[in-house]
């Protein structure tokens, strides 16, 4: 299977290197934008008419990787096409279990993403699955991005609820805290805007698919709502990405 090209500007590196240092604010759809304009060949967008013009919405993508291509591709290429600042919900730090050089990925990724974090004022996020030592962490990072959903005017929040790598590039269902996460967000008034993320005959597309308003209706527990809002999330991603993709969800 061939790929596009990927390849970052370097005004982009060289300008993130330095107000990293400085701690300087940069805008991540402008440079986001010159990125995306490095691609070959160009990103393909289907679902054109469903881009958000304006908040308030949660902005939900698969976690599509593999070897050679990385997540950020694809909150880039979102954030490229819509003109409203997205706020996006980043993994603050890089695991790999049972790997030997885990704890100094883990030391050198946690720094890395809350220096880009703040750079951008994106919200960071403990990683999945989630492990009883992050409990305080997560709940801290939920507060932020539900202060800036209330704070923020028509805010837009990014996220991409499966929260890490996937088996063969496969939807998932999103770890425990996920649905719950955004049952708080959708009372806080954010439709969801699902967008799926993939490649293709050599291209690198998004497909942006129809807003809906979440939400679990059927009475019961806290742990069956945030299983249903989790399954409802990823339900609506599943038609925009191709179908070897969509996992248990075809």
């Amino acid at each position: 299977m061939s790929y596009p090209s990927y390849s970052y500007a370097p005004v982009v590196i060289a300008g993130l290197v330095c107000d990293s240092i400085l701690y300087h604010r940069r805008i991540f759809r402008d440079d986001a934008r010159l990125c995306i304009e490095q691609l070959n060949p160009p990103l393909r967008v289907l679902g054109k008419e469903n881009i958000p013009k304006t908040g308030p919405c949660a902005l939900t993508m698969n976690h599509y990787t593999r070897a050679g291509f990385h997540i950020w591709w694809g909150a880039m290429a979102i954030s490229s096409l819509i003109c409203p600042p997205i706020h996006w919900v980043v993994a603050g730090e890089w695991t790999a279990p049972g790997k030997w050089y885990e704890p100094i990925k883990a030391t050198v990724s946690r720094f890395a993403a809350n220096r880009i974090a703040s750079v951008y004022g994106f919200t960071t996020m403990p990683p999945m699955p989630p492990r009883p030592r992050d409990v305080e962490a997560r709940a801290a990072s939920v507060r932020a991005v539900l202060n800036y959903a209330r704070q923020t005017k028509d805010a837009i929040i990014g996220l991409a609820p499966e929260g890490g790598d996937q088996v063969e590039q496969k939807l998932m269902i999103p770890a425990s805290g996920a649905g719950r996460f955004g049952l708080l967000l959708a009372a806080q008034g954010l439709r969801f805007a699902p967008v799926g993320v993939y490649e293709s005959g050599g291209e690198f597309c998004l497909h942006f698919g129809e807003a809906y308003v979440l939400c679990v209706e059927r009475d019961c527990s806290s742990e069956e709502k945030d299983r249903e809002a989790s399954r409802i999330m990823m339900k609506h991603i599943a038609p925009l990405i191709p179908e070897h993709l969509r996992g248990g969800f075809a």
